[in-house]
């Protein structure tokens, strides 16, 4: 079997960092949903990440790199007791349990630390298990709902928060590996990966926007439907506005964690029309004042 450091395509002298960013990179090249009846890249999803449910936990990495599990999680055998590699020779003080027996019974504190630990080991929390999910980028300002399949054929239901940010590991308690025994099962990791919007950036909670006007709009103002996450809203264009004016729509931005919400900015970018237009030619070439302005010396006056 395959180290898990193999797998990941990392050295052992990798730091949490490097892990994260090698899983990441693994794992939107092969996830099932974007190579749909591929049972190899399927394989191989499993494969990255059940090493990365171990290496991306400090303390399973730490265990594994001492040698206590092997590359599954699983545990390895430890050392016996002394009289486990006695002799059964006659006379021998391990050849019998009575040795062993007679320790046991004179240190009764041992004993129980003995038994509470092997009920430990049996009853086990099960793995913490790991995935990815791609979100829009208007989902992830709003919020919704998403179904996950998962590398087995099963899914998960996931409830993406309003506001979610792109790297943002959501906990599905109770959904990961099943523990033993009595154990608690472990948690489902989800990392939500956003995809990005060209229309949009962010910045924190506030949102940017540019968006094409006509020249008779940046000359004479009006009224224009501009697109948000939530949903088209009219905003006014005011009269003489210029390419770079930024105009706010308040509370139109990612929910605060505190409550409330940012804003979004709409920078306004002029654009005239790709056919030549013959009366617009006329007009500006009779347009005396015009031909005085010159924007590079207003702009550094």
């Amino acid at each position: 079997m395959k180290s898990p450091y193999e797998v990941l395509g990392v050295t052992p002298a990798a730091s949490a960092g490097d892990i994260q960013k090698a899983y990441r990179k693994l794992a939107k090249k092969l996830h099932p949903d974007l190579n749909p009846g591929d049972k190899s890249a399927e394989e191989k999803f499993k494969e990255v990440a059940g090493a990365y449910d171990l290496l991306g936990d400090a303390d399973k990495r730490k265990r594994f790199d001492s040698g206590e599990i092997d590359a599954t999680g699983v545990e390895r055998p430890q050392h016996n007791f002394y009289r486990d590699f006695a002799t059964s020779d006659e006379g021998h003080r391990y050849a019998d349990s009575s040795g062993f027996a007679d320790f046991m019974d004179t240190d009764d504190a041992f004993a129980d630390f003995l038994r509470q630990g092997q009920r430990a080991r049996s009853n086990r929390r099960g793995r913490d298990l790991h995935y990815g999910l791609r979100v829009d980028f208007a989902d992830s300002i709003t919020g919704a709902n998403r179904r996950l399949t998962l590398p087995d054929g099963g899914t998960l239901d996931v409830k993406i928060p309003p506001g979610v940010v792109d790297g943002q590991v959501l906990r599905l308690k109770g959904k990961g590996a099943p523990g033993s025994g009595n154990g608690a099962a472990g948690d489902a990791l989800i990392e939500v990966e956003t995809v990005p919007d060209g229309r949009f950036t962010r910045e924190g909670d506030d949102i940017t926007l540019e968006f094409p006007i006509s020249l008779s709009e940046a000359v004479l103002g009006g009224r224009v439907r501009v697109p948000t996450p939530t949903g088209d809203v009219t905003m006014s264009v005011p009269k003489g506005s210029n390419t770079g004016t930024t105009l706010r729509l308040k509370g139109k931005g990612a929910p605060h964690r505190g409550g409330g919400h940012g804003d979004q900015f709409v920078r306004l970018k002029v654009v005239l029309p790709r056919t030549p237009d013959p009366e617009l030619e006329a007009f500006v070439s009779n347009w005396e004042k015009g031909k005085d302005f010159n924007p590079r010396e207003d702009r550094i006056s």
